[in-house]
């Protein structure tokens, strides 16, 4: 017996087209009872229903129909042509939210993609693309973060001869010039200029996108210039449009152009609001002007603004950037007076600015405060724990901390994972640092210039300069896009190793590139060059930095200074800093120790002395280098009271003295054949117990480099065991011979030989009194 049901009987097209159109206009009739036919329909049935004139009419009930089938036959619903045949009722009834909405759930399936072609090129079976269709095209894309397909359809608009939107257009623009690709700006002026051509009349957002774009680039020029071209169009700049260019040069330290152009807002009637002060604070703080920084907050509230989280949080990184964590605690306090809530921002800061300058327990604190007082640790927190333990050298604690991180439900990102390299790399440990890139690569985050930075500087270091300068011309064959600091770091390579040519290559090509180099790039340059005895040439180069509208800081300014006196040019060095000077430089205690050393070497003592006055009664600080460059002067000239007097001001403003203070006194002492009061000098020191195991703090100290430093310690050490061994033997006068020596080169000996020298100096004197009076 046959159990089969009878077949259902096949349908003809026009009967199934009729059976299904009264359905879906019937007002009583539900959707699912559509099911039985929904086995016949095929491709070209569904085309034809979806353009009919008896649904044309009807846009709702072909939007429900389409979304009926997605769920139950999506293979009906996957080409593109049924959207596109579903559209044109949508524009005829203005559902142009309901339309983009269509495409903005159908692109993203449509990975060919199909409906994209089918918009540039229509085919027979679907409508022609309107202007409608083309311009809601265009916002889709957009929103689905695929602008250059965006862009390719306003090209169509174009050849068609078809002007857009505005707010489609605008939309465009923002996407193109916000999408990282190196070509989104080029089309985003492109997009700008030929929608003109069209007849769009950009408006003031139109003209703040492009503006934006501009300052991306560093073209600040063509971003002043769109400004005075908004009035053609019959629009005006607003504090947007401002915003953004003072954003842009603040962010690149341009305080005097930021200046200016807050004056040429005025002069047009704009009223600065919260967003430009804010930003200004910020450009401030970035380049350290603190007091300035504060003076804006004081014009914020004299114009009725008060600062906001924002405000704060940037004046306390400035303060915590300088060190200042004590004023940082208190301006957060102050936060608090004026019923502004600290954030995790504000802690973060702060619990680096501890870290960093203050104690770690201080910071442990504070993480602790966060959580009574109901402020979540984030990322950013986890992170700065992290970087801590490896600044520490406590490189499995960092990885504990990058466990307790993951426990807390927070997943470490490239900053975890480059701090943990770079500890590595400081380590030697090279084989964690690449195991810690494997795992970067096997979690999907993308490696990116800062790892690359990171190897670069651990190459550099280890004075593997060919294999830098592969890895970095490697890198951008590969895609990565460098920044200066990669240029940087082999410039500065290059200058250690004493291959100045190699690195003003590396400069060369920076500046090919068309890479802005950042101050501390230009201060690496201007540095090396001094440090080659090429001053000059530096000037060149701080003259095209200030061309580009840069604010050089206080390390650009003492390099070329320090450049000057180490060639013993200090009337060049004088007139440089006068005149810096009268350009907003401010002059600080490394710049007068420069000034003193530079004196003082060429025989000036009393112009350094004179110098060290007029410093000291305009009220300015000074440190251990400034007493010990001029004590080492005055007792070189045999000026002993004169120098005593200044170690007596010394200890009474606890600048010291140090190792350095006492090998000067010492080594002056016994050039000049004074043995019994250098001895005597060497007993008052252990009796006042004021020889510490502190670091000598000698002149020039400030602007020595790391490596010079290291030379040092090493010297110091070899200086050390030989004056000790000689004094073991008893060779006292070879000990002495050694000990003159160390002081001349300004090598500091460690504590116990000093007391080993003043033992045996003692010993010597009392063996020669006791022949004496045999």
């Amino acid at each position: 017996m046959d159990t089969h049901s009878p077949p259902k009987p096949q349908l003809i097209q026009p009967q199934l087209l009729q059976t299904i159109a009264q359905i879906l206009t019937s007002s009583n009739a539900p959707l699912h009872s559509l099911t039985p036919y929904l086995p016949h329909l095929t491709q070209p049935i569904l085309l034809s229903l979806l353009s009919s004139k008896t649904l044309a009419s009807r846009p709702y009930t072909l939007l429900s129909f389409f979304r009926f089938l997605q769920s139950h036959s999506p293979s009906l619903t996957a080409s593109p042509n049924c959207v596109l045949s579903i559209l044109p009722s949508l524009f005829s009834h203005s559902k142009f939210s309901d339309a983009k909405s269509l495409l903005v759930s159908f692109i993203p399936s449509d990975r060919q993609p199909q409906l994209h072609r089918l918009i540039l090129h229509p085919s027979p079976e679907v409508p022609k693309p309107c202007r409608a269709l083309l311009d809601t095209s265009i916002g889709a894309y957009v929103q689905l973060k695929q602008p250059h397909l965006a862009a390719q359809i306003f090209k169509k608009m174009k050849r068609l001869r078809l002007p857009p939107k505005l707010l489609t257009c605008n939309t465009l623009l923002n996407a193109l010039v916000r999408h990282p690709s190196s070509y989104s700006i080029a089309l985003c002026k492109e997009v700008f200029n030929d929608a003109v051509k069209l007849g769009v009349k950009p408006n003031t957002n139109s003209f703040n996108i492009l503006i934006y774009g501009y300052c991306l680039e560093n073209k600040f020029g063509e971003a002043l210039d769109l400004v005075n071209k908004m009035g053609d169009f019959g629009c005006s700049p607003d504090n947007v449009t401002y915003n953004t260019i003072l954003d842009a040069f603040c962010k690149k330290g341009r305080l005097k152009e930021a200046r200016d152009l807050l004056l040429d807002m005025k002069n047009r009637g704009l009223l600065p609001n919260r967003n430009t002060y804010n930003i200004l604070v910020c450009g401030y703080c970035k380049l350290g002007w603190l007091k300035d920084a504060a003076k804006i907050m004081e014009l914020m509230t004299q114009d009725n603004l008060l600062p906001d989280v924002w405000t704060y949080n940037m004046l306390i990184w400035g303060l915590c950037k300088e060190g200042k964590i004590e004023e940082a605690l208190r301006l957060r306090d102050e936060m608090e007076n004026l019923k502004l809530l600290p954030d995790v921002v504000t802690y973060n800061t702060l619990i680096d600015g501890c870290f960093e300058w203050q104690s770690s327990s201080d910071a442990f604190n504070l993480i602790e405060e966060m959580g009574e007082r109901g402020v979540n640790l984030n990322t950013v927190t986890h992170n700065i724990m992290v970087k801590w333990f490896y600044k520490e050298g406590k490189m499995d604690e960092a990885s504990d901390a990058v466990k307790k991180m993951e426990e807390s439900g927070f997943s470490p990102n490239c900053v975890t994972y480059n701090t943990l390299i770079n500890g590595y790399c400081k380590a030697g440990n090279m084989e964690k640092a690449f195991r810690m890139m494997d795992e970067m690569g096997r979690k999907g985050l993308k490696m990116d210039v800062v790892t690359l930075n990171t190897i670069l500087h651990t190459l550099c270091g280890e004075k593997k300069l060919d294999q830098a300068y592969k890895l970095l011309t490697g890198a951008s064959k590969r895609g990565y896009i460098l920044d200066e600091v990669s240029y940087g770091t082999l410039m500065m390579g290059y200058f250690k190793d004493e291959k100045p040519s190699k690195a003003l290559e590396v400069w060369d090509s920076l500046k090919k590139k068309g890479i802005l180099p950042s101050i501390i790039t230009y201060n690496t340059i201007i540095g090396g060059l001094c440090r080659f005895g090429k001053t000059d040439q530096a000037i060149d180069k701080l003259n095209e930095l200030l061309e580009s509208g840069f604010v050089p800081d206080e390390t650009t300014y003492n390099t070329i200074i320090h450049g000057y006196c180490r060639e013993g040019d200090i009337e060049k060095a004088f007139q440089f800093h006068n005149k810096m000077v009268d350009n907003s430089f401010k002059p600080d205690v490394i710049t007068c120790n420069i000034l003193l050393h530079g004196l003082c070497r060429e025989g000036m003592l009393e112009k350094a002395l004179k110098l060290f006055n007029t410093w000291i009664s305009k009220g300015k600080s000074i440190d251990a280098v400034t007493y010990n460059t001029l004590i080492s002067s005055l007792c070189k000239e045999g000026r002993f009271e004169d120098a005593f007097d200044l170690l007596a001001e010394m200890e009474e403003k606890k600048l010291g003295p140090d190792r350095y203070t006492y090998n000067a006194i010492l080594g002056a002492l016994t050039d000049a054949g004074r043995i019994k009061e250098a001895e005597e000098f060497m007993s008052k020191m252990v009796e006042n117990e004021t020889l510490h195991d502190q670091p000598s703090q000698r002149p020039e100290e400030d602007v020595v480099t790391h490596e010079s430093l290291e030379e040092s310690d090493s010297s110091s050490i070899a200086y050390s065991e030989q004056i000790s061994e000689l004094c073991t033997q008893g060779k006292y006068k070879d000990a002495m011979r050694f000990y003159e020596e160390s002081t001349q080169k300004g090598v500091t000996l460690n504590k116990s030989t000093l007391f080993n020298l003043m033992d045996g100096l003692i010993k010597r004197r009392k063996s020669i009194s006791k022949a004496a009076r045999m």
